[in-house]
């Protein structure tokens, strides 16, 4: 991976963009298209068994679930199917799957007007077996 591309992979939308111009996209999308809703998408910063997403802007309908969102997203990764993924909203909490994406956005969209979503994932659903033991 190139320099540059490792240090864009270690900072978040955030610390990419000014909030003005955040914001100004914010407006300029909002403009464009009244009826989706302007959302980052971004891996966890410590999270290393996933792969990046080839974009983090999303334009989602209002309402789509998060649910319905998180189905998208587990395709667009392509995860295993021992893998799990998680969804923070705001970078602090998990919602409610069945809740409108215009639900989420109104309570935890940020100041700049975009809805930031961390996504995670965690090995679960049984460990790889252990090679067998030879006998004694």
């Amino acid at each position: 991976m190139a320099p540059f591309e490792k240090s864009m992979e270690m900072m978040t939308f955030k610390q990419r963009k000014c909030l003005a111009t955040r914001k100004n996209e914010v407006c300029s999308i909002r403009s464009k298209f009244p009826n989706k809703l302007p959302v980052i998408v971004e891996r966890y910063i410590r999270e290393k068994t996933l792969p990046l997403l080839d974009k983090t802007k999303f334009l989602v309908p209002f309402e789509l679930t998060l649910g319905q969102f998180l189905c998208l997203l587990r395709n667009k990764i392509e995860l295993d199917s021992s893998q799990s993924l998680f969804l923070l909203v705001a970078d602090k909490t998990m919602s409610c799957m069945s809740s409108s994406m215009g639900d989420v956005y109104s309570r935890y969209r940020d100041a700049d007007g975009f809805l930031y979503i961390t996504y995670a994932s965690q090995e679960m659903f049984g460990a790889p077996q252990p090679a067998a033991r030879p006998p004694c």
